[in-house]
């Protein structure tokens, strides 16, 4: 097995023309192998066409060279049948050790459930109740060349996954719609994420920071708006935050109770759902509600949106999302009353202007099958 610290380079000598050393172990492993292949790859390229240049130069006609007449060499023949299987043999050993170990995923101390979905992830603590998607959070005044591009330009989300240090991490890669692939190169992990399958990755981060990747497979129309980030914490930090996020979720389980409860006004809906419409929608139906044509259907005097026996419908579509197309499902992604809110603000921003609002109540009655 090769040493981490085989070939290994610091940040500042990182290359943009070469593999990065990443964080973990293993990433380490990988980087070592691949420079072992490419320097064994450089001295078997400068010893043949050493051999052959120099045969051309020393054997040319011009200095009288006479070709040599003969047919077949039994020693020469078992040379350049073995020596090319013990190379192969040298390298497959290391690449095969690497190989077996980044696909162990087992005897791991946490483990993710990672979901891709057009196009943000969503990740599930499989040992904590805690679960939520991951958005790109680059302005689209960026994406539209408005503003200046960021640093990490089109690499930002609004809820990174976090992980702590030094614990073995498993990721769980699945898809709940089209194929996607969950890359971080700084672990050296790279699966796709299959709809209907699950594969397997693992991590041990050694050291705390920000680590950046990307869906890595040509999933749809923003698969280059996928993108991923991982921080890791130090255990304390944490174990901290995990605490945190579950008191959040159950605050957040007991305000939805509290709004299923109660009706809000239509200035308060229109304000939540306006907000809810510009992050999650406007993307796809455009903040001017026309969509793209043959892409996107237009809500701007739509009939789902303007007509009343199809309320229901519309909530449905917004829950469940449509089989066959790119609207998926958000009953994971939002809640209740930010599903009412939103359903509520396409029924009556644009000039809809039908003055019918959904309440919780009526998204919950709809989840449960009232």
């Amino acid at each position: 097995m090769l040493s981490p610290a085989v070939f290994a380079t610091t940040a500042a000598e990182r290359s943009d023309l070469n593999l990065r050393p990443g964080v973990t172990d293993i990433s380490q492993e990988v980087y070592g192998l691949h420079m072992l292949m490419f320097w064994i790859c450089v001295v078997i390229a400068v010893l043949v066409f050493g051999v052959m240049f120099y045969s051309m130069v020393r054997h040319r006609k011009s200095k009288g060279a006479k070709p040599a007449n003969f047919h077949e060499n039994v020693k020469v023949e078992i040379a350049w049948t073995v020596v090319p299987f013990l190379i192969l043999i040298g390298m497959a050993w290391p690449a095969a050790t690497t190989l077996l170990e980044m696909e162990d995923a087992s005897k791991a101390d946490i483990t993710v459930l990672v979901t891709g979905s057009q196009w943000k992830w969503h990740y599930k603590y499989m040992d904590n109740d805690v679960e939520y998607f991951s958005v790109l959070a680059t302005q689209q005044e960026q994406i539209k060349n408005k503003f200046d591009k960021g640093e990490n330009y089109l690499l930002e989300v609004d809820k990174p996954l976090v992980i702590p240090t030094g614990q073995k991490v498993r990721f769980l890669i699945t898809s709940d719609d089209v194929i996607h692939s969950w890359w971080v190169p700084d672990f050296a992990v790279k699966k796709d994420a299959n709809p209907g399958f699950i594969n397997e990755a693992w991590a041990r981060v050694n050291e705390p920071g920000i680590y950046r990747g990307q869906c890595a497979e040509l999933c749809g129309k923003d698969h280059g708006f996928m993108p991923v980030v991982v921080i890791a914490k130090e255990p304390a930090e944490y174990k901290a935050w995990i605490n945190e996020q579950e008191a959040m979720a159950k605050r957040a389980k007991e305000e939805e109770q509290r709004l299923l409860a109660m009706n809000m006004s239509m200035e308060e809906l229109m304000t939540e759902g306006e907000r809810v419409y510009n992050t999650v929608c406007a993307a796809c139906h455009m903040p001017n509600g026309e969509g793209l044509p043959g892409v996107f259907p237009a809500l701007k005097g739509s009939a789902m949106a303007i007509k009343s026996d199809q309320i229901t419908a519309h909530i449905d579509i917004v829950v469940n999302g449509k089989a066959g197309t790119s609207m998926q499902s958000f009953s994971k992604q939002l809640t209740m009353s930010e599903i009412a809110a939103v359903v509520t603000y396409e029924r009556n921003a644009w000039g809809n202007n039908t003055g019918e609002m959904v309440q919780a109540k009526d998204v919950n009655a709809l989840m449960n099958g009232q």
